[in-house]
Order: C-alpha cells, then sequence, then structure tokens
C-alpha cells in the first residue's frame, strides 16, 4: 500500500488542482502536471519537450500581446529577475480544444544547489467564470472614460490607460464645456483592482455632478475632495489633477491634488517639468487647493502622466521617477514624433526589475495646433 511518506514529489504535483509545468531558462517544458492536462487539454506527450510558443499555449495578455517573446513573458521575467509573483496575472492560453482559456497565472524562479536559477515554474487555474464578470465591469468602466470630443484644429488630445488587472483604480475625462474651454481630470485611487475600480465609478459620478464648476480648478478640487473625505476616513484617496483649457488663448489653468508634476514640451526643447501644491483626495476636510495658469503656443505639447508611469524600480533599486521617464521619452524620439503606447510600456518594463508593471498607467497628451 502506497502512504504519504512513499509519495514522490510528481505524484505530489499531480494532486495539484492547479496546473502546473516547470521549463529549462530556454523555456523547453520539462514536466507537465496532470491538473495541466484537464485544463489545457493538452497532454504531456504533446507537450514536453517543447516551448509554449511551439503552437501549443501560445500565451497572451489581457491586451492581445503575445507574450512568448522576451519582456513580457512572465516565466522569462521571473528567471531574468530571480522574483516570483507577487499576486497572479491573467493570461489567455490556447487549449488543444482550440480556444483561448483565460487563465490566472503565477511564476517562480527554480535554482540549483549553487543558488543558481536553472530554469521556472508556473502555476494556472482557470478563471473562465470570474473573467465574464470582470469583462462586463470594463466595460462599465470604459464607458465612464468617454470623451466623445469635437474636432478641433486648435488642439489634440490622447489619452492612454494601462490598468494593470482587467479593471484598475485609475479615472480621466475630458470635456467640451458651454463656455468652449475644455475641462479635464485624471486621478489615481489608491490601490489597484476591483476595489479601486468601484471607487473610480464613484469619482466618475462627482466628475458628472461638478465638472461645470471647472471654470475655478481650486473650487472643483475643493469639492471633490469634501465629497470623497464623506467615503474614506484618515487616508488619502487619490492623487489628482483637474484643470480648464482655452483653445483660442492655450491657457491652461489647473489644480493638483498630489499628482505627478506636469511635463511641458515648448518649441521642440526639452521637456520642463513643474510640480504643483495640493493635498491628496480625502486626507483632509476641506482643504485648500491652488490654482496655476499658464501659456502655451503652437506646437507645444503637455503630458500628464500618474505614479505607474514614474514608480518603477531597477535591479539595483533606482527609482526610474520623472528623469528616467524624460529619458525614455526622449528615445522615442517625443514629442517629435507621435508617442507610441506599447512602446513606451516596453521601455518601462525594460527598466523594471519586476515581473510586470506593478501599477495602473494613464497618460493624458494635449497638442497644441
Amino acid at each position: 500500500m502506497t502512504t504519504i511518506e512513499n509519495l514522490v514529489l510528481t505524484d505530489l504535483l499531480d494532486s495539484l488542482n492547479d496546473g502546473l509545468y516547470v521549463c529549462d531558462t530556454d523555456r523547453r517544458i520539462i514536466y507537465w502536471s496532470k491538473s495541466a492536462e484537464r485544463i489545457t487539454g493538452w497532454p504531456a506527450s504533446e507537450v514536453v519537450g517543447r516551448r509554449c510558443r511551439d503552437n501549443v499555449l501560445i500565451h497572451i495578455d489581457k491586451d492581445g500581446r503575445r507574450l512568448c517573446g522576451e519582456e513580457f513573458c512572465p516565466l522569462h521575467r521571473s528567471m531574468r529577475t530571480d522574483k516570483g509573483s507577487n499576486v497572479s496575472q491573467i493570461v489567455f492560453g490556447m487549449t488543444k480544444w482550440g480556444h483561448r482559456l483565460p487563465m490566472a497565472a503565477s511564476v517562480s524562479p527554480l535554482h540549483n544547489t549553487e543558488g543558481e536559477v536553472i530554469g521556472g515554474v508556473e502555476t494556472f487555474r482557470d478563471l473562465s467564470d470570474t473573467y465574464g464578470n470582470l469583462l462586463r465591469a470594463k466595460k462599465i468602466q470604459a464607458l465612464a472614460m468617454e470623451s466623445n470630443l469635437p474636432d478641433d484644429d486648435r488642439i489634440k488630445f490622447r489619452t492612454f490607460y494601462l490598468p494593470n488587472d482587467i479593471i484598475g483604480g485609475d479615472f480621466y475625462s475630458i470635456k467640451l464645456l458651454p463656455s468652449g474651454e475644455y475641462g479635464f481630470m485624471a486621478a489615481d485611487v489608491m490601490g489597484h483592482g476591483v476595489a479601486a475600480a468601484l471607487y473610480t465609478m464613484h469619482l466618475s459620478a462627482l466628475w458628472e455632478s461638478h465638472c461645470h464648476m471647472l471654470a475655478e480648478p481650486g473650487e472643483f478640487a475643493r469639492l471633490v475632495n469634501n465629497e470623497l473625505c464623506k467615503v474614506v476616513k484618515d487616508e488619502s484617496f487619490a492623487t489628482a489633477i483637474c484643470g480648464v483649457i482655452n483653445p483660442g488663448t492655450r491657457k491652461v489653468r489647473v489644480s493638483s491634488a498630489a499628482w505627478p508634476p506636469l511635463l511641458m514640451f515648448r518649441g521642440g526643447g526639452k521637456p520642463e517639468a513643474v510640480e504643483l501644491p495640493g493635498w491628496p483626495f480625502g486626507m483632509e476636510n476641506n482643504a485648500d487647493y491652488e490654482e496655476s495658469e499658464y501659456d502655451f503656443a503652437a506646437g507645444d505639447c503637455l503630458l500628464l502622466f500618474s505614479e505607474g508611469a514614474t514608480e518603477i524600480h531597477n535591479a539595483a533599486g533606482e527609482l526610474l521617477d520623472v528623469a528616467g521617464l524624460t529619458d525614455i521619452l526622449s528615445s522615442l524620439n517625443y514629442p517629435a514624433e507621435q508617442l507610441e503606447f506599447p512602446e513606451l510600456q516596453e521601455a518601462l518594463l525594460n527598466y523594471s526589475n519586476a515581473i510586470r508593471l506593478e501599477d495602473d498607467i494613464t497618460l493624458l497628451e494635449v497638442r497644441f495646433t
């Protein structure tokens, strides 16, 4: 009779409910568990000895990007950075039956007795039921951030939102006001995921109710802060920035709630990073928010970004910060050339020593024409 003491490692791994596979540093699969067979339909006999990109799983991420290259592959990054997952990541793998399956995947490096990385292990589970609900929540959140702006040859807006998960804790909106000016707001709620996304819906409701007050950005910020102080007690709720843009005069008036510095690109020169004062929303009731005004000219550009674009550490523990972000933008020939957000994402990940970018990222660009 087999006892627990007599079980070998593969027996234990095969008893796990989550799928599991092990690969070498070339990402060649050397072990494929029974649950991996059950979840994906791929038998070990058709998988072991192959790479997942060899017409097996062919993983893609939540944004449809192929993960089987270098930088975006979680398992590759785990071995490269010698780090395991802090939280699971949603990926989509091709099943034997020909459809993509949403999975919650976690990765970790494997070491020899000398401590050298000799491979990696990934565990995954079927996320189909949860994923359907997340998709519905994503659609609702996307509707809250639709701008539907008219064509205007004086000014151009571009936005980029990369949530850490299917849904996230950043919020932005731009609206043409009755005055003919454009009001805008961007916010970064504490945390990310479902809880943070729920709070963004509250921000969206406040925006819709009070955006007519953006003629005075400081007063708008004060009102939103007081409303959010009713929701949270004694802790920061969100960093944010709000303001109004006159496309005729090219004047921008803004108020900040501890938002990162603004990047102003004037006349094709080096960017000017402008820091603004202000309490985070939800921290102090009746806080005052200063209003600042800036003049722009045709050809100038204003770039707003949430903290996820700069709070990234490399292998030496060095923070990317604003200076590092501007260096990356310069390497991409920005703003002379239009910023391609996937290229920026890859450059940020190249700098990072994490398995993936660990926070939501929002960028809002204003070009004056």
